[in-house]
This record gives structure tokens, sequence and C-alpha cells, in this order.
């Protein structure tokens, strides 16, 4: 995905755990090593995020002062905590108390290896993160602390590539602390899993979702000049290929330019409200010519979350994808599923939307096309037309179910559409779920899945684990392995563990 945002701004804090009764050697040693992971931990591509070594933790009343101090730092996006030695852990109780930052534990030690030959109790003193990283982990469990868990070697790809993930999913929650979803309208009129619970929203994910009528955007969009749309039109014909009604003057030329002063305008609201997010609905077009469709593929493809029919979670949920993909190859999208291929042996959902398909998961450059919709009663609106690439991806949706939010993953495979459908001119994809369409289908239901979903090619499961966790919600997975008789248990296992909370 393209780097619309700087991951490095968001720092996150090296506490590094110890205590006062080794002398000032040990914790002058205990100081210089961690000084040596964080200015590593700096240059590794696999950690995004600014990694801030604070000073040793070595008593109660420095390590409430480090928690307080991070939670009045608005670029702290999480907290990191080792224990270089023991380091009992009721001296952190009042700091993690009081702390509101996400918590991963990094299980390591400096050394690598056992010094077989040279090895005594001073070494084994200055080095029992074997010891000390148990006791901290105690209190983490008997707190029932929120926080990632990731053991190894430091200076191994997989635990940076672990923490890595938590950076990314800490940023994107940080990120929503800091944003408004910009709400067109209201949701899709009869429609029940797009509504939700928008204060508990605002408390579990920082995000406020607030509504501005249509006329707003129609009066902003009828200032737009001609010339403004044309320099964004040249740059269309720079990033995409163009039908070829939409080189010369006419209708459908027309309708291209008509969706450029849609975008401009509505990136203009955008930006005014500090919004990450917005939702549109075709229902609510009272002032513009068309639905946006063009205009909303190409903000998501800025980094903007999207969902269709008023649909604020989803969109909350591109954004927060959008914002954990930064710099990494693949893209995200809003995604529904729309129809099935049950061919034996050949099973497979087409997923796409009216129009808004997020160019970022295309495989080949994408082509602008002006085609009638036929919902909405207006103009036909111009779009993206492509097919999404081949590989590995994740479907996720945020469901309310009245006491709580759900988030659902299923693990898929995107394969190549082998067949032309010259009379569905959208951007679509076509994928294989896990374990198999009919049993990721009956998983997705049981669990209450909606019809719309982010689609990432860019992330995995684990990231999507790592966000609902720093926000507190149950995380449902559907993958290789599900199995929807013993999801179902566990579905009403999940309903006594969550509503104790």
């Amino acid at each position: 995905m393209g780097q619309f945002i700087d991951l490095k701004k968001f720092e996150f804090w090296f506490i590094v755990g110890s205590q006062d009764l080794y002398g000032d050697a040990t914790l002058k040693q205990v100081a210089e090593n961690a000084r040596v992971m964080a200015d590593e931990f700096n240059k590794d591509p696999l950690l995004p995020g600014k990694v801030v070594l604070k000073p040793t933790a070595i008593t109660p009343n420095a390590i409430r002062g480090l928690f307080e101090e991070a939670n009045a730092t608005g670029a702290c996006a999480g907290i990191i905590t080792w224990m270089h030695t023991f380091s009992p852990s009721k001296m952190w109780i009042q700091g993690l108390a009081v702390n509101r930052k996400p918590l991963l534990h990094l299980h390591t030690q400096f050394n690598r290896d056992i010094p077989w030959a040279s090895i005594d109790m001073d070494f084994m003193n200055l080095n029992q993160s074997a010891h000390g990283d148990r006791e901290h982990g105690h209190i983490h469990a008997r707190m029932r602390l929120p926080r990632k868990a990731v053991a190894g070697f430091w200076q191994d790809r997989e635990v940076r590539r672990r923490m890595g993930v938590w950076m990314r999913a800490a940023a994107a929650h940080l990120d929503g602390m800091n944003k408004v979803v910009l709400r067109l309208g209201d949701n899709m009129r009869e429609v029940a899993v797009t509504e939700g619970d928008k204060v508990e929203a605002q408390l579990k994910f920082g995000w406020q979702v607030n509504t501005w009528g249509i006329g707003e955007l129609a009066q902003r969009y009828a200032k737009i000049g001609d010339a403004q749309a044309e320099a964004l039109a040249k740059e269309y014909a720079a990033s995409y290929e163009l039908a070829g009604d939409l080189a010369q003057p006419g209708k459908a030329r027309t309708a291209m330019l008509e969706q450029a002063k849609i975008e401009i305008a509505l990136k203009e609201m955008l930006e005014n409200e500090n919004s990450g997010a917005f939702t549109t609905t075709f229902q609510d077009l009272h002032g513009l010519p068309q639905l946006p469709g063009l205009a909303a593929q190409r903000l998501m493809e800025q980094g903007y979350g999207f969902g269709a029919e008023g649909d604020w979670k989803q969109s909350m949920l591109t954004r927060c994808a959008k914002v954990m993909a930064c710099g990494l190859s693949g893209g995200v999208s809003f995604m529904e599923d729309y129809t099935y291929h049950l061919e034996p042996g050949k099973e497979a959902a087409l997923g796409a939307h009216m129009l808004e398909i997020c160019p970022s998961i295309a495989g080949a450059k994408p082509r602008v096309e002006v085609h009638p919709l036929g919902i909405g009663g207006k103009g036909d609106p111009a779009r993206l037309v492509f097919d999404a690439a081949p590989g590995p991806a994740v479907l996720a949706t945020l469901i309310d179910l009245g006491d709580r939010f759900r988030m659902i993953v299923n693990e898929i495979e995107t394969i190549k559409i082998e067949k032309e459908m010259p009379k569905l001119p959208v951007a679509r994809a076509l994928w294989k779920p896990y374990p198999s369409l009919s049993e990721a289908a009956e998983a997705w239901i049981l669990a209450g899945g909606t019809h719309h979903s982010v689609y990432a090619t860019a992330l995995t499961a684990e990231y999507f684990r790592d966000w609902a966790e720093i926000c507190g919600i149950e995380f449902v997975l559907i993958g290789r392995d599900t199995k929807p008789d013993r999801l179902r248990d566990e579905l009403r296992w999940s309903e006594a563990y969550w509503s104790g909370r």
C-alpha cells in the first residue's frame, strides 16, 4: 500500500524492568543493553514505529510515573515492557492500573547463548528474564490486562515481525482516537447490520461517528470549477486506463468530471472535519448528479476508510486496516459478498459492490468507465473497473451484538477470474474461503457476520486480532481448521465470558 501516513510519528516506549538490589554496575549494564536493543529496533524496517527507551524501572513510584507520562503523551501509541532482571511485580501494580496505552510484553534476553564456561551467579542475576518475565506476566494475568506477549530472541526476525504487527495495530488504534467518521446521510433503510451504538463505539475505539447532511457536500460540489476537475482528470489519465469515450467531450467525459468534482469536494469536507473515514448511501443523494463511485474509490486509495449504505463500522475498520497496512505490499478495500459459484470442486465467492472497491487491491491497471447503475435514480456514474490480484487475503467485519462488539475474520485465497464478465463493469474479487465455502459461510452466519467487510491482501488475521485485543472486543477467526459445530460451542462459551466483563 501507499505510504499515506508516516508510522514513525508513533512512539512506542520501551520500559525495561529491574530493581535496586543489584547495585550500580548491574543497573548500568541493564541500561546499556536496553540502549543497544532500542537502537537496533529503530533500524529495523519490520518495526514501523519509533522505539523510545525510557529509564530503567526499579521502584513503584518511578514505574507509575512512566505510565502516567505515557498517558499524557499524545504521540505514545503503546508500551513495550521487558524484565532484564527480576523485577517484583507488586512494584508494577499502580503503574499498570493507571495505564491507558496498549501493552506488549516482550519475553527475551539480551544474550542468545548460555556462556557455559564462564557463567556464574553475577551473570545469572543480570540475565534472568526467564525468571523476571514470568513474574511480570503473572501480574498482567492477575490484573486481567489485555496485552500481546511475544517470546523469543530479540534479534530473531519472527520476534520482530510479531512486534511490528502489534505496532501497526496500536498505531491504528491511536489514529482512531483522533478521527471522525463522516456520515453523509443515515444508514440504508431497514438494514440491521449497518446499525450500531455510536456512543459505545467511541468508548471502545475512540472514533467520533457523526452525521452531515448531503446538502453540505452538494454545496461544496457546486463550487468546484471546471478547471479543477480537468486538472484531476489528467491525474486519472496518468494513473489509470480511460475508456475511449472519456477522451473527448460528451456525456461520458462529463460524468467522469462530475466524479472529479465530487472527489475534490468530499476531500475538502474530510480534511475540514479531521475525518479518517466516511459513508454514503444511494438513498440520500439530493443535490449530487451521481452516486460517488470513482470519487469513493480514489479516496480509499489515498487512505480514507469507506462504508456503503451508511455502514460506519466497516468504514472505520477500513481506515484502521489502511493505517496498519501503510508501506506493506498488497491492498485494503471495503468489500461485499455478492454471489457464489457452486460448481463442485470449484466453489468460490464473488465479491464486489455497486461501485466502491479500492484500486489498491487491483491485479492490473484499473480502467475508468461510465455505465448505468440501475439504483439510486441518478446519472450514470464513473467508476474504476478491475479484477483483484490473486493471492492470500482476509475478510474482516465488525458487528454490534447489542451488549458488545465482535470482530470476525475469515482467511481466504483470492483466485484469478478466468471467465469474462462483460456485463458486470465493476471492480470485483473472486475467492475461496477457508476451510471451504460451505463451512466458512456457515461459520460466518453462526457468528453473525455482515454482508459488508474489509478485504485485505496486505494484512493477515494477526493484525486484526491484535487490534481487537487492544480495543477490548471479541475476536472470532474462521480459518483452515475451523469446524462450524465446534465454533458454535465456542461462541456460546464466549457469551459467558463477555457477559461477565
